[in-house]
């Protein structure tokens, strides 16, 4: 098996720096509230209750953040 080359480890390390810097960044929203009132209560996320049972399925909120998890990681890129 072959050593990776140069180059990959260089794109393999800034691939890293982005993602824990990105994951940072959404840790401190997180932290500070940002999003409590809206983020998993978007018109098309799923809620269900009946009785002693609930269901909570943000499908919306899941679509949102991978198109812009999506977009910024393809402006990163280039």
């Amino acid at each position: 098996m072959e050593p990776m080359d140069f180059h990959a480890m260089k794109e393999l390390g800034k691939l890293l720096v982005m993602a824990g810097l990105m994951l940072a960044v959404v840790g401190v929203l997180l932290w500070t509230g940002w999003g409590r009132g809206w983020l998993g209560r978007l018109p098309g996320d799923i809620h269900y209750t009946r009785g002693n049972f609930s269901l909570h399925f943000p499908i919306v909120t899941c679509l949102l953040l991978s198109l812009v998890l999506t977009m910024l990681l393809w402006l990163f890129r280039r």
